[in-house]
């Protein structure tokens, strides 16, 4: 193939299309000069001719080469050609189905071929003035339905006025089949003109070479009896010149009880194959068939046939010799019979082919076929009319999704590029980025590289078969309730309405507000999940004790203690539990001091550093996925889809989080105020307010009364909180302390001390 001519002599324009400098493709001279511009620049470098929302018959044109891909040299000459047969070449940026003939450039030999053509189909039309449009091109039979000759070298019987003419193409096409016309008739081309008038010849030369049938009008009777008999028979002489050479062997030879026994249960009418596989008649050692001994049922029918026709009915017996005999009556009958010779035309009966022989319209038949194909250059001329068309329309489309994305980044919501298919409507989000995956093999290897959070989905609707797979890009909003096999609506660019089901999701970022949220649903779900876990494993737990306990209970129950009484239960410990308590206790008492000692250090603080400290926790939480989140989006790209549907894209073509939030639209509800019919009556908002305030008041005093905020310097105002500084001060030295001490001891009863005394020894 040529390489695109990268002479750069035509000054472009350029303009930021989606964020990147890209050619700007806006009057007819920009396309006339596209041979031109360099590759590099292109943003596309080929793409498929299928899945697109061009017609594909466009697409096809365009395809120069048809290997089934458009390239930028396929683009190149047809920009080349179809502004060279244009008078104005701006007329390409309208999109228009239609086309003043007089608008078409005669001034070199394509445009003059282009002009005649559509004049011709405007007159085959009978249709008024200049203006030739798709419709008027769509129906090539309508163009030809009135024309005798249409350049196609088929000749119908409307080619010819000769009614000889006439009954020959009739004929011709009876026999053959025929072929169809431009026109939708069926009808005749040189081949198989030329074959008929053979098989007419053929059939007539071996027809007049009959040779007589020996028996008459029962000899093709006899003889498909004799073929079915003759191996059959040969066996039986066979079986029975073995049985005379060795005797002992008649009865093996012949037909054995055994094999009557094992079938002689069943129903023996279904039995014809395995019947037929026996003898022809019973082996005695004779090599003759007696005429009147019984014959195998599954042959006799056959036999009888060759008897009465074949066979003098004088004769008792017949020999291998008689039977040879027979098949040399007929055996030049045969031979002649299986000579035959254009056997196709033997329909139309002997006195038509000896008519169509007589009268020799093969020569005139032929000249006909001549000038028809006369006007094939003409007839050709006039389908290159309406591939001129289907590319005046849509070739403009095609070079904005093609040298740039134009159509893809075009702020009016009502142009989409070819590559979007439809709309998904889902979780309250219509997905406007839409495409049709091709290949899911290269979309599973790709696609996550896209940086988009997609959902493939498997489309079916009751007005086509088989299914559409899609893949959609979510842009806007929270992951939501998106899960595989959850289902949407599907509309596809014609309006036609899909059942969509989720396959499949690559969950990438979709917008920096839902990545901040992300670390605690992660860390929801993971202490959810944890705790399901635990709760799981307890249970499992408490049930496999307790079942182990039901199932140990009766043996426990009977099994008595070593000295014949019942057992008894272990004692109370109270020592354990009171340890296990202490603990519990101790770790409560450890956390409350790191709480308290957390709080007083967030009550020394100023509010506005309050604010701050809660941000700051905030930020470190979040702030690693929102940064992650915000690269990603940044980078988000449309080429690996586009690549894994057979696109070789030449440009990054990116999602920038502005443009992202018009291929997702939300929701937009009006300000409102609504009631739920369905919702629970209770207090006034005022009264629960009251309340509210009530209870918190109440648990504030409660605190406080009981000394529960003395760490926030609220100390309580009970007398009981509030004892002598004295008691509080740490103990002096014992040698200081023991004169207060007994100044301050209470008295002690008599009774009481001398009790003490007598104790002192013991201890």
């Amino acid at each position: 193939m040529a390489t695109t001519n990268n002479e750069k002599k035509y000054k472009w324009e350029f303009a930021n299309i989606g964020g990147a400098s890209r050619v700007k493709i806006s009057k007819g001279e920009d396309i006339a000069h596209l041979a031109e511009l360099d590759p590099k620049m292109w943003t596309v470098l080929s793409c498929p001719i299928t899945g697109l929302e061009i017609e594909n018959k466009s697409l096809k044109y365009m395809d120069c080469d048809q290997d089934g891909k458009l390239r930028i040299n396929d683009v190149t000459a047809v920009a080349t050609w179809i502004t060279s047969v244009l008078k104005e070449s701006n007329m390409l940026l309208e999109g228009k189905d239609s086309i003043d003939i007089n608008d078409i450039n005669t001034s070199n030999e394509s445009g003059q071929k282009l002009y005649n053509s559509a004049k011709q189909i405007l007159e085959n039309l009978g249709k008024e003035g200049t203006t030739i449009s798709i419709a008027d091109t769509a129906d090539i039979t309508a163009i030809f339905s009135k024309t005798r000759f249409n350049g196609d070298g088929v000749i119908t019987e409307a080619s010819s006025d000769n009614d000889d003419d006439k009954a020959a193409i009739t004929a011709a096409i009876t026999v053959s089949g025929g072929v169809a016309d431009r026109s939708g008739a069926m009808g005749v081309n040189v081949e198989q003109i030329e074959t008929f008038y053979k098989n007419l010849a053929d059939y007539t030369a071996w027809n007049n070479s009959a040779v007589k049938a020996p028996f008459g009008d029962d000899t093709e009777k006899l003889i498909e009896a004799y073929n079915a008999l003759d191996a059959k028979v040969k066996d039986f002489f066979m079986r029975s010149e073995l049985a005379a050479f060795s005797p002992d062997s008649t009865a093996t030879l012949d037909i054995q009880n055994s094999r009557i026994e094992a079938i002689s249960g069943e129903n023996l009418a279904a039995k014809s194959e395995e019947i037929a596989a026996y003898p022809l008649a019973r082996i005695t050692g004779k090599a003759e068939i007696e005429l009147s001994a019984p014959i195998n049922p599954a042959w006799a029918e056959k036999f009888n046939i060759v008897k009465s026709v074949a066979i003098d009915s004088a004769k008792e017996s017949i020999t291998l010799a008689d039977w040879n005999a027979i098949g040399a009556q007929f055996a030049e009958y045969t031979a002649w019979k299986a000579a035959k010779a254009g056997a196709v035309v033997e329909p139309l009966g002997a006195d038509a082919i000896k008519s169509l022989l007589e009268k020799e319209r093969k020569a005139a038949l032929l000249e006909l076929v001549a000038q028809d194909l006369a006007l094939k250059e003409e007839a050709e001329n006039i389908e290159l009319v309406d591939r001129f068309l289907y590319i005046f329309r849509d070739f403009y489309k095609l070079l904005k999704n093609f040298v740039t994305l134009y159509d893809f980044y075009d702020k009016d919501k009502n142009t989409i590029a070819i590559f979007q298919s439809g709309t998904l409507i889902i979780d309250q989000r219509a997905c406007n980025f839409c495409m049709k995956v091709t290949d899911m093999a290269k979309h599973n290897a790709t696609a996550a590289t896209s940086g988009m959070y997609l959902i493939y989905c498997d489309c079916t609707t009751k007005t086509q078969p088989g299914t559409l797979q899609i893949v959609a890009a979510v842009t806007v909003g929270d992951m939501g309730e998106f899960f595989v096999g959850k289902n949407g609506i599907y509309y596809d660019n014609a309006g036609v309405e899909w059942d969509a089901v989720i396959t499949k999701i690559i969950d990438n970022p979709i917008s920096v507000a839902q990545a901040f949220w992300s670390p605690y649903r992660r860390m929801a779900t993971a202490v959810e999940n944890l705790i399901n876990k635990s709760a799981a494993d307890k249970d499992a737990k408490m049930m496999s004790k307790a079942t182990a306990n039901i199932n140990a209970a009766p043996a426990a129950a009977a099994a008595p203690a070593a000295d014949g009484k019942p057992a008894v239960a272990p004692p109370f410990d109270i020592a354990k539990f009171a340890g296990i308590f202490a603990a519990v206790g101790m770790a409560v008492g450890m956390i409350g001091t790191a709480l308290v000692s957390i709080f007083n250090g967030l009550l020394d603080l100023k509010w506005w550093q309050l604010i701050m400290v809660f941000v700051g926790l905030m930020l470190l939480i979040s702030g690693p996925a929102m940064v992650m989140a915000w690269l990603k989006l940044r980078r988000r790209n449309i080429a690996p889809l586009l690549n894994a549907n057979g696109w070789a894209v030449n440009a990054a073509s990116k999602i920038s989080i502005p443009f992202g939030e018009t291929l997702t639209e939300t929701p937009k509800y009006p300000k409102m105020k609504l009631k739920d019919p369905y919702a629970k009556k209770g207090l006034p908002t005022w009264k629960k307010l009251l309340i509210t305030v009530v209870v918190l008041g109440a648990a504030f005093v409660a605190l406080w009364l009981t000394n529960c905020l003395a760490w926030a310097k609220l100390p309580s105002p009970l007398p009981c909180y509030n004892k002598p500084e004295t008691e509080q001060v740490a103990e002096p030295q014992a040698e200081s302390a023991a004169p207060e001490s007994q100044e301050a001891a209470p008295a002690v009863p008599a009774e009481s001390a001398a009790t003490a005394e007598n104790s002192a020894p013991a201890a």
